[in-house]
């Protein structure tokens, strides 16, 4: 399905990314957590949305 060089790519693209994603949010954490602070809690409300819409699949199913 793909060649080796593809998947060479492939991985090295992978690794090369996520040490620049890594490397850049680690140098902006200070913002993250000054600008970003309550964040968290709209995370912890989608779930539980996603929950809540699921659980009203199954029991009226």
């Amino acid at each position: 399905m793909f060649s080796k060089g593809q998947i060479i790519f492939g991985v090295l693209f992978f690794i090369v990314f996520s040490i620049i994603i890594a490397f850049t949010y680690r140098k902006d954490l200070k913002l993250h957590k000054r600008f970003y602070a309550g964040s968290v809690w709209v995370l912890i409300a989608f779930i539980a949305f996603i929950l809540f819409i699921t659980a009203i699949k199954f029991i009226f199913k």
